[in-house]
């Protein structure tokens, strides 16, 4: 049995890795691995800016709807932070600075777009090819590219006929002047709540089709004071208070999606609440109402998103889409709604795990095939067949409740004991035992089967039902686990 090194075992240079995607994902595990001593680093980034979700989404109002202190690396704090939830270009502004503070910009090769990928067992190494052409290879691989990167377009027949603009809510078509217009909005996610509320002043009408409504809770944001922000950059302990306050609230509400149901129920009385004030209409409230337990889709917030649908220039329309025409869109009661734009708010293809590449394992083993049934991975990083291969955010590690950046850095920590362990022994790669993996798997689904997840149709479920996005616990949960990899629970094998 091979002992895993302490966080101060000499490396070197140590394996060579390359890392897909520069969002918080691969720039939070290049850290990591820096920070352990390994300099063999190159991230390859399809985009010619790096910031992922927050370099692609710049619609009106893009915010993130978890407070920017708690939404951010926990060794780079920002106290200056414009507002608790923070807009995209913010976001996008502080992963830059972090990326240019730990020297990462160098290491990062934009416009390569990955296609393929595959192990070599005679090398034990990666070769990863992308668009233009070029290969390289590498002897860790570690796909960062997340679960929300590819839009998802709903299959409406007729949906090319449009004769006006029409585009994606992560994709916005900013050269189209939206003042006056007949504007369709189809989706009620969260960036729909985002901008809606924005577009709605300057529009003629908006028709928003809904299929089902969310739950949409109380946006708790404060513009941060020129005082605060002093208090947050000289007083020790201050800005990591308002953090720990928030990871707090998001660790308690956690626990009602599985252990406590009570928790549950008094968030969604909230939401309830805050749908009777900002909702007068009894038939508008009625179409807002889920049907279905709170936490089942993720839980929205706004305090603006109400208001803006009572306007007098706003319908709700829940009849079902049945074809999009040049002219607009036809409901199944057999109206046609005239619209001059059409927005699609409609998510992302969430449980297509990095998919369009093609990943080749060991034997020449598909990833796709692995994954046939659902994605899964042990504790959502590594799968077995797949040497020397770990995943940022990868299969059920997407979160509910709290910040996906927490459960980045616990992974990043994983991984650096990986290639560690990698670099005490040269010429050997690592693979996870298939026994552990499915144990961990079953025990996962076992305890996603109480959460509320089951009963609505979400982008945390395939369409065969099996939730391969999120986590059910907490993030302290899932830090403990991963605290430490275990050796015993994986193989390493001599290149041959």
């Amino acid at each position: 049995m091979t002992a895993v090194p302490g966080p101060s075992a000499p490396t070197g240079t140590g394996p060579s890795v390359l890392i897909i995607g520069a969002g918080f994902g691969g720039i939070g595990v290049a850290i990591e691995l820096r920070r352990n001593g390994f300099r063999d680093l190159t991230i390859l980034e399809q985009a010619a800016d790096l910031g992922g979700v927050w370099r692609e989404n710049t619609y009106p109002g893009a915010a993130c709807d978890v407070p920017s202190p708690l939404y951010s690396y926990s060794y780079e704090p920002k106290p200056d932070w414009p507002q608790r939830y923070s807009g995209q270009a913010a976001i996008h502004d502080y992963l830059t600075g972090v990326a240019r503070r730990h020297h990462l910009l160098d290491a990062v090769h934009f416009g390569a777009e990955v296609t393929d990928a595959e192990f070599d067992e005679h090398t034990g190494r990666w070769s990863v090819h992308t668009a233009d052409g070029a290969t390289r290879t590498a002897d860790v691989l570690i796909p960062a590219v997340g679960q929300l990167s590819r839009p998802a377009l709903p299959a409406i027949p007729g949906i090319d006929t449009f004769a006006g603009p029409a585009f994606h809510s992560a994709e916005w078509n900013h050269h189209i002047d939206l003042t006056g217009k007949r504007v369709a909005c189809i989706g009620t996610g969260a960036s729909a709540i985002q901008y809606i509320p924005e577009i709605q002043p300057t529009v003629a009408h908006l028709i928003l089709f809904q299929r089902t409504p969310a739950w949409v809770i109380p946006k708790f944001d404060t513009d941060y004071s020129p005082i605060q922000h002093k208090l947050f950059a000289r007083v020790p302990g201050a800005l990591a208070m308002e953090r720990f306050g928030w990871w707090s609230i998001a660790e308690f509400v956690s626990l009602g999606l599985v252990e406590f149901p009570a928790i549950a129920r008094m968030v969604s009385r909230i939401a309830e609440r805050h749908l009777r004030k900002q909702v007068e209409d009894p038939d508008l409230r009625a179409k807002l109402t889920p049907d279905y337990p709170i936490g089942c889709k993720r839980g929205l917030f706004s305090n603006d998103y109400y208001p803006a649908l009572t306007q007098p220039n706003v319908r709700v329309e829940t009849s079902a889409i049945t074809e999009i025409t040049a002219d607009g869109v036809r409901t199944a009661d057999g109206t046609l709604h005239e619209a001059d734009v059409i927005i699609y708010g409609t998510g992302f293809k969430g449980t297509e795990f990095l998919w369009p590449m093609h990943i080749f394992g060991r034997g020449g083993r598909k990833l796709a095939d692995a994954w046939q049934d659902g994605a899964h991975a042990y504790y959502g990083i590594t799968v077995p067949e797949f040497p020397n291969m770990f995943m940022v955010y990868g299969p059920n590690t997407n979160l509910g409740v709290g910040s996906i950046i927490y459960m980045i850095e616990s992974q990043s920590r994983y991984i650096g004991q990986a290639v560690r362990l990698l670099a005490e022994r040269p010429g050997h790669f690592l693979e996870v035992r298939s026994e552990p993996e499915q144990e961990f798997n079953t025990a996962l689904q076992q305890r996603l089967a109480r959460t509320p997840w089951n009963f609505c149709t979400s982008w945390y479920r395939t369409a065969s039902g099996r939730i391969t996005n999120n986590w059910p616990g907490t993030v302290s949960s899932y830090r403990r686990r991963t605290r430490r990899l275990n050796p015993d629970h994986y193989r390493l094998t001599p290149a041959a």
